[in-house]
């Protein structure tokens, strides 16, 4: 099984495409909620993240406070590389784990020979070089991106500007653009045209 990283910034329609390539079929591993649950089934994680950063993450019931962690992240760039020198090797072996579980599924062309692994990061991070036999960036106009981001999450326009334009990634190493540009009703022929050439070019 081959693995295609798909991967895009804030507002340009990646997980909508994850979501049409799940319902198609396509294994996908949402990083995002994979590395939220592996606070709750890795019983290490926790104990070790609150030793790397000096400081009691757990609220009453023993569970991860997620506003803290988050606020502490924010804050201190050196706290941010503490956490992912733990958390991104725990995922890493998650996503290793989870393929192996995976096998080619169904489609309308045959059985899909790979899965895709979302990511916004991952592109970022040395520790994932080499883990994905493609790259796919879904990508959009900033005016498009911001008018998304305003949308959905009620951050002001020069927030949601900064946090668009302090995203950015490495075209050498993208194998194929989905430009996101249109309507969600857009996605599936969008979808279809890259992930079909994929499927041909892994299938043979």
């Amino acid at each position: 099984m081959k693995t295609v990283i798909l991967t895009g910034g804030m507002g340009s329609g990646k997980t909508a495409v994850a979501s049409y390539l799940k319902g198609r079929g396509v294994p996908v591993y949402d990083s995002d909620a994979r590395t939220k649950s592996l606070y709750d089934r890795d019983p290490s994680l926790v104990p070790a993240l609150e030793q790397a950063l000096d400081t009691p993450l757990r609220d009453a019931c023993g569970r991860l406070d997620r506003k803290k962690l988050a606020s502490l992240i924010f804050s201190d760039l050196s706290a941010k590389a503490r956490l992912e020198s733990l958390v991104y090797p725990a995922v890493l072996a998650d996503f290793r784990r989870w393929k192996r579980w995976h096998r080619p599924a169904g489609w309308t062309y045959g059985p899909v020979p790979f899965v895709v692994l979302e990511s916004a990061v991952i592109l970022s991070h040395p520790l994932f070089d080499g883990l994905g036999d493609r790259v796919v960036l879904v990508d959009a106009p900033e005016s498009v991106r911001l008018s998304r981001c305003l949308s959905r999450d009620g951050s002001t326009p020069e927030e949601a500007l900064r946090r668009i334009r302090s995203q950015s990634f490495d075209l050498s190493r993208v194998d194929a653009v989905l430009d996101n540009d249109g309507p969600l009703d857009t996605i599936p022929q969008r979808a279809d045209d890259v992930f079909l050439n994929l499927f041909t070019i892994f299938a043979n």
